[in-house]
């Protein structure tokens, strides 16, 4: 059966459908980030909206029957309001509820308390007003510390896109040697042995890639692959050829053949500006009339 399909011994355990990072740009992302996603979205979280049961089994209270436990977590909806604050895993439940005994139940959607409340953080050394929950803010004083609650929890337990961008931010001030309190270097050698010891489970790629959307990401892969693989016009590629072929005949109008040193950005550019600064001389010369004949990016005389 399996040497009669072309797909072989794959078909045998059934047809797996192609992920996101099975095709396209996303097969391209690196293992920094799909680590990253793997602890944002296929991590259980911590319970945050029931109470999970220890034991194995438990008995009825109505038929005293002896039934599985069974800890399923509550669907949650993640709204973009949740993503521009910080709720401490906390988001909006939809269900049902039954108002009048003798009505039929109608939807029903919980939403967390929310406030508006200010928190600090130590490593980069700024106040920010965000929106929490009071579960955020009981986190927070159990962690010691905002900047403790950002790198003590997972991916999946933060839930929140500015948590896990301020995460990031955090976790490379750290790498850079806190550059915020470079004023003060008793305070910053302070924070950094305090807060040194979260950087041990991360690599620089893993933290240059956490936190980061999966739109971002993609985003950031292909400026990353129109940086690698930048196209030069054949404008200034041809210019370049015919300027360079100028001087070696030794035509004094385009200038002497000259070697940089040191490449880089800036000589690119001046080699540039020179060669467009010899072209010019050559067009207004009168003895190039041959000259501007052959030059493809001349003015032509009508």
């Amino acid at each position: 059966m399996a040497h009669a399909t072309p797909q072989g011994v794959k078909l045998l355990n059934g047809w797996k459908r192609p992920g996101r990072f099975d095709k396209g740009l996303g097969a391209q992302l690196p293992e920094a980030y799909k680590k990253f996603w793997r602890e944002w979205k296929l991590t259980t979280p911590a319970a945050v909206h029931y109470i999970p049961k220890e034991q194995q089994w438990e008995r009825d209270e109505v038929t005293h029957a002896i039934k599985p436990v069974q800890n399923i977590p509550l669907p949650l909806i993640d709204t973009p309001e949740s993503h521009r604050g910080i709720w401490g895993g906390e988001a909006v439940i939809k269900g049902f509820q039954k108002r009048q005994q003798t009505k039929r139940r109608v939807p029903h959607f919980w939403v967390p308390n929310l406030r508006r409340s200010v928190v600090h953080s130590h490593v980069l050394d700024s106040y920010m007003s965000v929106v929490v929950t009071e579960r955020t803010l009981e986190q927070i004083h159990e962690c010691h510390g905002f900047d403790h609650y950002l790198l003590k929890n997972r991916a999946c337990d933060l839930r929140s896109a500015l948590a896990l961008k301020l995460k990031r931010e955090v976790l490379q001030a750290l790498q850079n040697g806190v550059p915020a309190l470079a004023d003060e270097p008793e305070r910053q050698q302070e924070v950094l042995r305090e807060y040194r010891r979260y950087l041990e489970p991360y690599t620089p790629e893993e933290i240059d890639w956490y936190g980061h959307t999966y739109l971002e990401a993609i985003r950031k892969l292909q400026m990353q692959l129109r940086e690698a693989e930048k196209v030069v016009p054949h404008k200034l590629e041809f210019r370049g050829k015919l300027i360079e072929q100028l001087r070696q005949a030794g035509i004094s109008e385009a200038g002497k053949l000259e070697k940089p040193d040191a490449p880089g950005a800036g000589s690119s550019a001046e080699h540039k500006d020179s060669d467009i600064e010899a072209l010019t001389k050559l067009e207004s010369s009168p003895s190039s009339s041959w000259l501007s004949k052959i030059n493809p990016f001349g003015k032509k005389e009508t």
